[in-house]
């Protein structure tokens, strides 16, 4: 009998990679159902994506799970987190996450969990959340952008970080300041100054350090545990580092495009490139890089949130959909302008992607290479160099503000639980996705 259900030959830095049963069980030469010849190729854990948006149900006309979750294949990716708040219903009740669980189940093609949504009015319902096995409590500090996922007063958040670390939970914020960002934007629409340079001022690095702060000293009182999303300044990671030091819980992550892009890209780019926070200047870039070097940042996450090709158009940039579309090219742009350009190692691109994703979210059996774990495996051809084509887009709506960009690391397969789920560009297998719980 085969000792092995697979064994992976030839891959960078281990050689041998036995799997049974869809686990990874030794490190030495054997026999084998299938055997794969990874020579030449790097061996990454499966990358966790999470934070994404896939805004189903309800609006999956924006992406849906079926694309989303087949993007994130074709990127190394075997796990992601869905946000709350695109579906319709946003998923703040134990009604909400069922629903989604169904869609999920006959859709994903990777594993998948679900954040809980943190707004005003449902804090009786978090425990509820909790006990679906919801991954943490998304919460917004400044406007969502959807009418029916409120973001927080002071007041609300407060009781809810107590409450989530009650549940053993954590929470994740979107910290900009609303009173600040909002005033602005107000100034800049009444003066008729509504081009995307207006917008790019209207929330300044000063609102994200001020909603840091106030989140960071609402943890320290709840002694619970907080996750800040899509830190776009050295400066705001440097306030999560300094707090870290001092007792609290918490972390961050950032994204790529504020790695990749900057503010005078955005101008270029226009409509596909606005987020928020904003794309920064290359000095705040800079400074981001030297903190995620420093090893202040936790995770990198693609705050993938598409939208139909329609809502990226309009004569007053405020109005335009904020989301950049990125899911698939997380580990390549890593590659790129990390360890192509930086000198970034692979190992700590695989613990930002992958093995902090897991420990931070309490996640079993994942996130590494390793005896016992989950045989969620990217193989990649390091000097492998490919140009963004729209047409190679597997979203829904194919528009990136990546399209055009030289990469260098090619995702050639992907591997879920022990089987090939994207080979050479393909989708080879149909969906498989199963719900992921913390370990409470």
């Amino acid at each position: 009998m085969p000792e092995f259900d697979l064994l992976i030959r030839g891959a960078d830095p281990f050689p041998e990679i036995g799997i049974a049963d869809g686990k990874i069980v030794s490190f030495a030469n054997g026999s084998a159902r299938e055997e794969i010849d990874a020579t030449g190729l790097h061996v990454f854990p499966g990358v966790i994506d999470s934070h994404v948006h896939f805004n189903e149900p309800g609006r999956a006309d924006w992406e849906g799970l079926e694309t989303g979750s087949r993007a994130l294949a074709a990127g190394g990716g075997t796990l992601f987190f869905d946000m709350p708040l695109n579906a319709h219903p946003p998923t703040c009740d134990a009604a909400s996450f069922d629903l989604k669980l169904v869609a999920a189940q006959k859709k994903s093609l990777t594993d998948f969990a679900f954040w809980g949504g943190l707004v005003p009015g449902n804090l009786d319902k978090m425990a509820e959340l909790a006990a679906r096995g919801v991954i943490g409590f998304k919460a917004f500090m400044s406007n969502s952008g959807i009418e029916d996922f409120s973001c927080v007063d002071d007041a609300t958040l407060r009781a809810g970080m107590r409450r989530a670390a009650q549940l053993k939970l954590l929470v994740a914020v979107h910290a900009e300041s609303e009173t600040l960002t909002s005033q602005l934007a107000r100034g800049k629409i009444s003066a008729g100054k509504i081009s995307i340079r207006d917008y790019l001022d209207s929330r300044p690095v000063v609102a994200e350090l001020d909603a840091i702060r106030r989140a960071v000293d609402f943890a320290g009182e709840a002694g619970g545990a907080l996750h800040i999303v899509h830190v776009s300044s050295g400066a705001g990671v440097a306030l999560v580092a300094e707090a870290k030091k001092s007792g609290v819980d918490v972390t961050c992550e950032t994204c790529p495009h504020y790695l990749v892009l900057t503010e005078a890209e955005a101008e270029k780019i226009g409509a596909l490139a606005k987020c928020a926070p904003p794309l920064r200047s290359i000095e705040v870039q800079e400074n981001l890089w030297q903190q995620l070097l420093a090893g202040n940042v936790a995770t990198v996450g693609s705050d993938h949130s598409p939208s139909p090709p329609e809502m990226k158009t309009d004569e007053n940039f405020f109005k335009i959909w904020g989301g950049i579309s990125g899911i698939q090219h997380t580990l390549p742009l890593l590659m790129t302008e990390g360890f192509v350009n930086r000198g970034l190692s692979l190992l700590l691109i695989a613990n930002l992607v992958s093995t902090n994703v897991a420990s931070r979210f309490r996640i079993p059996n994942k996130g590494k290479i390793a005896v016992g774990f989950d045989a969620d495996l990217a193989l990649v051809g390091l000097k492998q160099q490919f140009t963004v084509a729209r047409e190679d887009l597997f979203y829904r709506h194919r528009q990136s503000p990546y399209v055009g960009r030289a990469l260098t690391g090619r995702v050639v397969q992907t591997i879920l639980r022990g089987q090939t789920i994207f080979k050479d560009g393909q989708f080879v297998s149909p969906p498989k996705g199963r719900l992921i719980k913390p370990q409470r």
